[in-house]
């Protein structure tokens, strides 16, 4: 395993960072602890999950992720042996059951104390904004579109001061920012500098060979500012795994259960897939390796966030940190994406 620092504290977390969402949903408990116990025995530190999950959200299940982080941390007594990171849900139409009141009040103070009781700890090292407020576009949609009658009220020193005083309180050690974009993000890092504020340390968003958009201004925030990427759906919901094309994913299959999540599942994307599934077979690797080695190779990648409902997925995830993609083989990325540029926005 490979590790690094969560920017701007000394918080040592591994490459690859173990996604939780399918817990109390896809997965059980027990394949929960069992996936854990395979990671943290492979040199994972760093598991990633939040208060909406497991996904999709729903009133009867929310928070049942933390739960089971909670109830293996207990059973295992290792809570200094790992990194917890979590999320507060921003507003919108499938997290009205958590709250309705997004950022504003006392909602991140009540969310990290329940999420604290989920987890049996005293301290969450990182804590995450789940989303922006505001509309904006994200979650698959490609292009910001104004609306003259947005009523969203900028918030984001109040947020930051909220969040100052929990690290403060030592509840939470470090905070960022996810599923974020460039204005966003400047203007968060523009009240930090303003007040002197404890700095952002990362940056949770998606990314992979099919979502590159990340990189369009992003990343150069992401390094001239010391905001790390947790890049997620390094798989793109498993379609760069090679699954659907090949006809061998499980009937438990994330887009066989949920045919909504087709976010990576146009056209271009299929296309793509393909291109990269031929150049991942010219190398005599897997195209999951493949996928999954570019992302960890990224300059501005603190960690990447992999997800599996299986041990032999985990496995082959986590092996993803022993290969390293040479210049020819990056350039042959680049050449396909010049042809087909971020087909899944």
């Amino acid at each position: 395993m490979e590790y690094t620092k969560l920017p701007n504290t000394n918080i040592k977390v591994s490459k690859i960072c173990l996604g939780t969402m399918t817990w109390g949903n896809q997965n059980t408990e027990d394949e929960g602890f069992s996936q854990m116990d395979y990671a943290v025995e492979h040199g994972v530190n760093f598991i990633d999950t939040a208060e909406l999950y497991p996904v999709p959200a729903s009133k009867e299940t929310q928070g049942r992720t933390s739960e089971i982080i909670g109830n293996w941390l207990s059973a295992r007594n290792n809570r200094d042996q790992v990194v917890i990171a979590s999320k507060v849900a921003g507003p919108g139409d499938y997290t009205a059951h958590i709250r309705t009141t997004g950022f504003k009040g006392s909602s991140i103070e009540d969310a990290v104390n329940i999420e604290l009781k989920r987890l049996q700890t005293d301290y969450i090292d990182l804590y995450q904004l789940h989303w922006p407020e505001r509309q904006t576009n994200t979650f698959g949609i490609r292009d910001f579109t104004p609306k003259p009658n947005d009523p969203w009220v900028d918030n984001f020193n109040e947020v930051l001061h909220k969040l100052t005083k929990l690290v403060n309180a030592g509840k939470i050690r470090a905070y960022g920012l996810s599923n974020e974009k460039g204005w966003g993000s400047m203007r968060y890092l523009e009240e930090v500098r303003k007040d002197n504020l404890p700095k952002i340390s990362t940056i949770q968003n998606a990314y992979s060979l099919l979502n590159r958009v990340f990189e369009g201004d992003l990343a150069e925030i992401s390094i001239r500012e010391n905001m790390g990427l947790l890049a997620y759906s390094p798989l793109a919901f498993g379609v760069l795994s090679g699954k659907y094309i090949l006809g061998t994913a499980a009937e438990n299959a994330r887009l066989k259960l949920f045919p909504r999540f087709a976010r990576y599942s146009s056209v271009e994307s299929t296309e793509a897939t393909k291109e990269y599934l031929a150049l991942a077979n010219d190398l005599g690797i897997s195209l999951t390796s493949l996928a999954l080695a570019f992302v960890n190779q990224r300059p501005f990648v603190t960690s990447n966030i992999i997800g599996a409902t299986t041990l032999n997925q985990l496995e082959e995830n986590i092996n993803s940190i022993e290969i390293k993609l040479s210049e020819e083989t990056l350039a042959r990325i680049n050449e396909i994406h010049a042809k087909i540029p971020n087909p899944a926005p």
